[in-house]
């Protein structure tokens, strides 16, 4: 939970009620980590894919923010491009 609630797992257990806990667990799977540095590169991403998007040639394809992000998980495939890569 990245500090929240305490610096340990003990900590948090005494410090956070379970309805507290639940509550940041929905609000990081609607707005992700709450990892400083990680939304700093989400940001620095997405910053990037607008600028090369806004200035590339008509007709090339385009950039999305995790190519700026050489380590962020790779989006899931659905079972049809899974099918038809293989």
């Amino acid at each position: 939970m990245n500090g929240i609630g305490g610096r340990s797992i003990a900590e948090a257990m005494e410090c956070l009620s379970i309805r507290e806990f639940q509550l940041w667990s929905v609000y990081r799977a609607k707005r992700g980590s709450l990892n400083l540095g990680g939304r700093m590169d989400a940001a620095a991403g997405m910053l990037a894919a607008l600028f090369v998007n806004a200035n590339k040639k008509p007709g090339s394809a385009s950039f999305k923010p995790t190519d700026f992000i050489p380590y962020a998980d790779a989006e899931p495939i659905s079972l049809e491009e899974a099918m038809k890569q293989w």
